[in-house]
């Protein structure tokens, strides 16, 4: 059994209408070209940064980017990972939320971001988003006829936690909308998402925004399918595109046959951090 993932690179901009537009128009064009599940980037409907968070943020219910996000996953009659968009949540807190929906247009699974990306490279890249956000506290799956899959959102792929979590717990994949920079991107991007792979014996995919040289946080792009063996299925570039990759059970199993980890981990030795 395979389904048809894709994964919309898209170019973010300062008007949320015009995002929002643009997203259904890749949503749709994805449907098109034959993909079941379909993924936004991190921060699909603004630009990314601390002092866009609270102009940009709106509630969970009923707002133009769930409202948008609910009648494109309908009208495409897909399974759309909806990137994330900064949330006015309970307390008038604010997080990076993601939300993913089904053909008919509900709403499945709400993941808010878990770990914040507070880092500082001196001389390079300095970003604190607790400074505006507050964290997630859960781990997010959601159920497809293809199966069970996961959700984390950008910093959360540096926890091998979550995934491994998610993978004892069922999970055939697990996808992150993400927004790498220009120094930890050529880094990590691609070897966390491999490492999860492997770890877990799961696909991987996690998506970017497009590159736009004259924003004040600057993507990566390059977003990325990798399968349970640690192969790297497709890979972008920084532009707007969209990444297809059929992800096959079959391969899955034959993997954690022949590489019998999942049989072989020593809970007599370590914790098993799932239970």
């Amino acid at each position: 059994m395979s389904t048809r993932l894709a994964l919309v690179q898209l170019m973010v901009g300062a008007s949320k209408e015009t995002n929002l537009a643009s997203a259904r128009k890749r949503v749709l064009e994805a449907a098109k070209n034959g993909a079941r599940i379909v993924v936004l980037p991190e921060c699909f409907n603004s630009p990314y940064g601390t002092s866009f968070f609270p102009q940009y943020a709106e509630p969970l219910e009923g707002g133009p980017s769930s409202n948008a996000l609910s009648s494109m996953a309908r009208e495409a009659g897909v399974y759309l990972v909806g990137g994330s968009f900064p949330e006015t949540g309970p307390s008038n807190k604010f997080y990076n939320t993601c939300t993913v929906w089904s053909p008919s247009g509900n709403r499945l699974a709400v993941h808010r971001k878990v770990h914040l990306f507070d880092i500082d490279i001196p001389g390079k890249q300095t970003f604190k988003e607790s400074s505006v956000l507050s964290a997630g506290s859960e781990i997010t799956t959601f159920e497809t006829p293809f199966g069970k899959i996961g959700v984390g959102i950008c910093y959360d792929i540096r926890f091998p936690e979550l995934a491994m979590i998610a993978a004892r717990r069922g999970c055939v994949a697990m996808i992150y909308p993400g927004a790498f920079n220009t120094t930890t991107g050529p880094l990590h991007w691609e070897l966390l998402q491999r490492a999860r792979a492997v770890d877990n014996q799961i696909y991987v995919a996690a998506c970017s925004p497009a590159r736009d040289t004259t924003a004040s946080y600057i993507a990566w792009g390059h977003s990325t399918v990798v399968d349970p063996m640690g192969a790297v299925v497709v890979k972008l570039k920084e532009d707007e595109d969209i990444a297809y990759a059929d992800l096959d059970l079959e391969l899955l199993q034959k993997t954690r046959e022949n590489i019998p980890v999942t049989r072989q981990r020593r809970f007599d030795v370590y914790p098993d951090v799932s239970k």
